[in-house]
């Protein structure tokens, strides 16, 4: 991972410590798939869940992900503010932070990519296995 999704995954695994909540581990599948919807965004300037056409299960599943849930956060930081910025916002966001706190995700991919102008895409994509 890039250090900067480093720091998404070390500041989301913050925010559900303090809830008590398990860390999410990396997925290599959403990983993936994260990335490459973070270097969409940035190509297009554009943040939105379908800028492509395509929806956060269509992608997961895209590259070989197989799960019960699948959730999706994106988001652009621009002026040198980065990752803490980002979980900041999404953290003071209802449905991001449902998001980053659904106990039913126990995975995650993440994407961040820099566009010409410097802002940075970003892109968490949840998921949970199916149970045996």
């Amino acid at each position: 991972m890039s250090e900067e999704e480093q720091k998404v995954l070390d500041l989301t695994n913050a925010e559900r410590a303090r809830e008590k909540l398990p860390p999410l581990t990396i997925n290599p599948k959403l990983l993936k798939a994260a990335r490459a919807y973070s270097e969409v965004m940035a190509k297009l300037d554009k943040v939105d869940h379908e800028v492509d056409g395509t929806k956060p299960r269509q992608r997961a599943e895209k590259a070989g992900y197989e799960g019960e849930y699948v959730g999706e956060n994106v988001g652009y930081t621009f002026g040198g503010l980065g990752a803490k910025a980002m979980v900041k916002w999404w953290m003071e966001s209802k449905l991001h932070r449902e998001n980053i706190l659904r106990k039913e995700f126990t995975e995650i991919g993440l994407g961040a990519f820099k566009n010409k102008d410097g802002k940075i895409y970003y892109t968490q994509l949840f998921g949970a296995p199916f149970k045996d």
